[in-house]
């Protein structure tokens, strides 16, 4: 069965392909180096892929449709994704981040708040000018944040994490060559280059 992360990212990837609009409004927004209107479009872009796989999601500008008490913000996470049937309190199955300051150990919050959720997928957006500092950011953030974690609490993680960059010097090959993705091995505790299939 293919694993949740996959799913989502091609439904991700779907979405800008399908929606020109929102994919040119991401790109200009980067371009433009917006960060406030790139965090506002990356989000509806965010929410409308996990609605593509059947889930409810819950950000700013889609209000939870699913839990008792409704908002748009659970948790202090800027998305979280829930089953759609069934009543009462459920956990959620994905959680998002998306940080735009270029300060790294904002981002690494952003990765430490995803970590402290238990759910299936957990999901950091960041972004970098430019595309050659994705990967030195994504090695600090497995030092600062994973490797604080005790290695048997580690191995033992359950669910997916990625780490997103997006970068504007790619914007040419939008969205694929835009976004950069990499995937937590919970067993090295070092995040791996993830590619959409």
């Amino acid at each position: 069965m293919t694993g949740l992360a996959t799913r989502w990212a091609s439904q991700f990837y779907a979405m800008l392909g399908d929606d020109r609009a929102a994919a040119d409004e991401l790109r200009d927004a980067s371009l433009r180096s917006d960060l406030a209107r790139w965090t506002t479009a990356l989000t509806a872009v965010v929410a409308r892929s996990i609605e593509a796989l059947g889930l409810s999601p819950t950000a700013k500008g889609f209000r939870c449709v699913v839990l008792p008490v409704k908002r748009s913000e659970y948790l202090g996470q800027d998305v979280m994704a829930f089953e759609v049937a069934g009543t009462g309190w459920k956990f959620p199955v994905a959680v998002c981040e998306l940080e735009n300051s270029i300060d790294d150990d904002l981002v690494a919050y952003s990765l430490w708040k995803v970590l402290c959720i238990r759910c299936a997928l957990r999901v950091v957006f960041c972004y970098r000018p430019e595309a050659d500092a994705a990967a030195p950011l994504v090695a600090h953030l497995a030092g600062a944040v994973v490797s604080a974690m005790p290695i048997a609490e580690r191995s033992a993680l359950s669910g997916e994490t990625l780490v997103v960059v997006g970068s504007r010097n790619e914007s040419s090959t939008f969205p694929y060559g835009f976004f950069q993705a990499w995937k937590l091995n919970p067993n090295t505790g070092r995040f791996e280059r993830f590619a959409r299939q």
